[in-house]
């Protein structure tokens, strides 16, 4: 079971560093990629990381913003996400496959999201 964390509720411009770990499988032997869905809207990619960490990518919305990194030593991934806008108000979720993937529909195993909200 994945599970994020570090979700909250900040000011435009603050930062904030959001994990995902899983309890039952090495999240290191895996692809990783982060999406967020807003209220009423589609799930959306947001950063993808390979499971050697060779090949990442972002959304153009967070690209020079957000960046996405595994801790090997923890078996996590981390989302760290500076001078964040209104606009990155959303559940952020975490997802795994043994592939690389960008699309929702590559995520074989999804956490149940952690909530981040951006005021102005």
């Amino acid at each position: 079971q994945l599970m994020e964390s570090g979700g909250g509720s900040v000011q435009a411009g603050a930062s904030l560093k959001l994990s995902c770990a899983d309890s039952g499988r090495r999240i290191g032997n895996y692809a990783v990629a982060w999406f967020r869905q807003a209220p009423e809207k589609a799930r959306e990619f947001v950063a993808a990381m390979s499971w050697a960490g060779g090949r990442t990518n972002y959304a153009d919305s967070v690209k020079g913003r957000f960046i996405i990194s595994r801790d090997s030593s923890k078996d996590t991934v981390y989302l760290q996400m500076n001078t964040l806008k209104p606009e990155d108000s959303a559940v952020y979720y975490c997802a795994a496959n043994l592939e690389y993937f960008e699309s929702p529909n590559g995520g074989r195993f999804w956490g149940r999201g952690t909530q981040v909200t951006v005021s102005s």
